[in-house]
Parts: C-alpha cells; sequence; structure tokens
C-alpha cells in the first residue's frame, strides 16, 4: 500500500508525538484522580503507536528500497 507525503506525515506526527503523549497523560491523569482501569488504556494508547510506528517503518524500508532500485536503473 502506498501512502501519500500527507498520509505518512500525519501518521508519523500521531505515531510519534500524540499518542505517546495521550499515553502519558492518561496515566499521570489516572494516578491523580486514582482511577484503576487508566493504566490498562494508557498501555493499549502505547501499543497502538508501536504498532503504527512499525507499520510506518516498514512503508519507509520498502520506499528507499524501491527508490534505489529504479535510481539505479
Amino acid at each position: 500500500m502506498k501512502l501519500s507525503n500527507k498520509v505518512y506525515n500525519i501518521l508519523k506526527y500521531v505515531a510519534l508525538i500524540v499518542l505517546p503523549a495521550l499515553a502519558t497523560l492518561l496515566l499521570g491523569l489516572g494516578e491523580l484522580w486514582g482511577i484503576a482501569i487508566m493504566p490498562k488504556i494508557a498501555g493499549t494508547v502505547t501499543l497502538i503507536a508501536t504498532f503504527l510506528g512499525t507499520i510506518l517503518q516498514v512503508s519507509t524500508a520498502k520506499y528507499w528500497a524501491n527508490k534505489e532500485q529504479t535510481d539505479g536503473e
């Protein structure tokens, strides 16, 4: 699957900035307010961020491998 630069940049921003910040916020609020389930929710957000980051890295590796093949011809 090919991603446009705009979609890639948005997903990268979400994976690297938004989701980790959200997980940290949720964990902190859960601790502050004594919400016992919050670590599980923050953990879920972290897992999603990790998955998204991995998918984006695979996409980047495929892009560069494909670019090297076409540039070399």
